[in-house]
């Protein structure tokens, strides 16, 4: 089997130097018409393909970008890195997704990987418990750097949801059509989004009169929401609204719901967070505080790429806000009404 194909076979193929190659494939220099086809034809036919690494250090600018996420699986995550691909790619950048699973030894050991092979930049969603070292790394080595979601306050850009006031409107939503006993659904540890969540639930609670709140674990997916929806209902039958800690949560406690053969909605309200694709087309669709993930993912991309454009200049925090979209899975409270 011939060997990967270099400059100097396309080179040999089109009958040219190799200096005239490299010039033709960087767009550089005079060269002819004639040459320069003859180039393009031998690169395509021997399916040439430009070392990324290589143009990297001749150039000093590197076009790939890291993107360290938790929880890839989650469609949240998915609808938000296609926002930051569909961006960056318009700009001539490249993006390769790893997921830590909030592992902060596996967070530091893609880490490390990304930095020896020369990212241009980076993404990132700290694990929980990210050690000093880690910090230290990226800015040690300079690699422009974009937190998401939690905020690491260590000098990097940041790009996140004002989640206090989020599910402080969720939480007034509820108690606007009547409920007094209202749960907060979802997350497994005190993450600092989940807090900022929780705060917003446990004072706008307060501010009613209506607390103290009831904090009820689960995972972040349709499975542990559905299970912690049975749980919570069994444990605390006067509840008649729900707070999720995301929409995947939501949707399974939906689906909890109507295993019990009660109607969200109808007997219980449910209001999820994110506003992913499959909340609009829920049974019944869900109530939600909407974020517009995909265009979150490009207003991160966009951070990146002004921190790249001006490196010097000051961190930036940009913190969105959610829109309450209200669909089929809230309603009057029946106690109440």
């Amino acid at each position: 089997m011939a060997g990967k194909p270099t400059l100097a076979t396309v080179a040999k193929e089109a009958g040219v130097s190799v200096p005239t190659v490299s010039q033709v494939l960087r767009g550089t220099g005079r060269i002819s018409e004639k040459t320069r086809d003859k180039v393009l034809e031998a690169a395509k036919k021997l399916r040439y393909v430009p070392d990324s690494r290589a143009a990297a250090m001749r150039s000093g600018e590197n076009r790939e970008i890291g993107f360290v996420i938790n929880q890839l699986a989650n469609p949240f995550n998915a609808e938000v890195i296609s926002g930051v691909v569909d961006l960056l790619e318009t700009e001539g950048f490249m993006v390769s997704v790893l997921d830590t699973r909030d592992d902060a030894a596996r967070q530091g050991r893609q880490l490390e990987a990304f930095i020896r092979h020369g990212r241009g930049g980076l993404l990132w969603v700290p694990a929980t418990e990210t050690p000093d070292e880690t910090f230290d790394l990226l800015t040690t080595h300079q690699i422009p750097t974009v937190t998401f979601l939690r905020n690491a306050c260590r000098g990097f850009d940041h790009v996140g949801i004002r989640n206090a006031e989020a599910t402080s409107i969720a939480t007034d939503h509820l108690v606007s059509l009547g409920h007094r006993h209202i749960a907060y659904l979802g997350g497994t540890d005190m993450t600092i989004v989940r807090r900022q969540r929780v705060d917003g639930y446990e004072q706008t609670l307060a501010r009613h009169g209506l607390g103290p709140g009831i904090l009820w674990p689960s995972g972040d997916n349709k499975l542990a929401g559905l299970e912690a929806m049975l749980d919570l209902h069994r444990t605390h039958p006067e509840v008649t609204g729900v707070v999720c800690n995301g929409d995947m949560v939501a949707l399974g406690a939906c689906l909890g719901l109507a295993r019990l053969g009660l109607q969200p909605g109808r007997d219980i309200s449910i209001i999820g967070f994110d506003d992913i694709q499959d909340a609009a087309v829920g049974t019944p669709p869900l109530t939600t505080m909407a974020v517009s993930p995909h265009s979150l993912g490009g207003k991160l991309a966009r951070v990146l790429l002004d921190r790249i454009a001006e490196p010097e200049a000051p961190p930036r925090v940009l913190e969105v806000s959610a829109e309450l979209v209200m669909r089929d899975t809230t309603a009057k409270c029946r106690e109440t009404a």
